[in-house]
Order: C-alpha cells, then structure tokens, then sequence
C-alpha cells in the first residue's frame, strides 16, 4: 500500500483505515494459522470449592510422593516438584520425547483463607489430590437482628 504524494487526506484516511484493519486481521489470525499454541501448564490440575471445602486435584504419574512439596501461606498454595528423567539403554534414540521431565511449580490463590494445620494431602493412581479446609475465622457468620 502506496500513499500518493498530493492526495485528499480523504484517501489518507481511507489508507489507514485499511492499515489498521489489516494490522488487526494479522494479529488475531496469525496464532491460529501459524499453529503457535502456548503449552499447557504441567501438571495439570483441577480446583474446586464445595461448602467450606477447596480440593485441588493433580495428574503427576511416574512421581514419588517424596519428591513432592505443598505449601500453604497468605492465601496461596504452591505445589512444587520434580521429576526424573525415563532411565533408558546407552545409545538410545529417541523417536518421540513427550513427557516432561525436571523440577515444576504451580501457584493457585485460594477463593478464601485455610487451616493450614488441616490440610490434607493423598496421592494415589499418579494423581494427587489436596484438600483445604476453610479457616473457622474466614467463615461467614451468621447475625441476629434484635428488635428493640
């Protein structure tokens, strides 16, 4: 696109118009045709509040639960971790390496204050599952009215 050198600055407008229109077709096409897709976050976890409740849900198969670090302070839990590398044969050759393998963190800030001291923690089948209790402070409490 070409501006002419003695044009309206109707015609300059139009131009940039169609620049701006264009600029903004290639930043919302470009990701989906370019296939560029942000990884997703390892491990991948589920979260969910029922009554006084959270429970945090995590696939971490081929883990020990010893490798495995929750913590719990100002409103944040943070799950960390790390997991070692598939012990393979001298002069293997990889055809497809998938699975991640190193040391994870993820951070997720809780829908309300917890117990720290009742926190529960069970790992079975590769996923860990994480349950916080809502502290008896944060709890809503319930007031009566008196008529005078």
């Amino acid at each position: 696109m070409f501006m002419r050198p003695y044009g309206s600055w109707r015609s300059t407008r139009r131009e940039m118009e169609n620049l701006r229109r264009e600029m903004n077709r290639l930043f919302t096409e470009w990701p989906r045709q370019a296939r560029w897709f942000p990884a997703p976050e390892y491990p991948a976890m589920n979260v969910w509040t029922k009554d006084d409740v959270t429970v945090v849900t995590a696939e971490l198969p081929g883990i020990n639960p010893e490798d495995i670090d929750i913590s719990v302070e100002d409103g944040t839990m943070v799950l960390k971790g790390n997991r070692e590398p598939d012990e393979t044969p001298e002069n293997t050759v990889y055809h497809r390496r998938e699975r991640k393998c190193g040391s994870f963190s993820r951070t997720f800030r809780l829908p309300f204050r917890v117990d720290a001291d009742k926190v529960q923690a069970s790992f079975a089948k590769g996923v860990l599952s994480i349950t916080l209790p809502r502290a008896e402070a944060d709890k809503p409490k319930k007031i009566t009215i008196k008529s005078a």
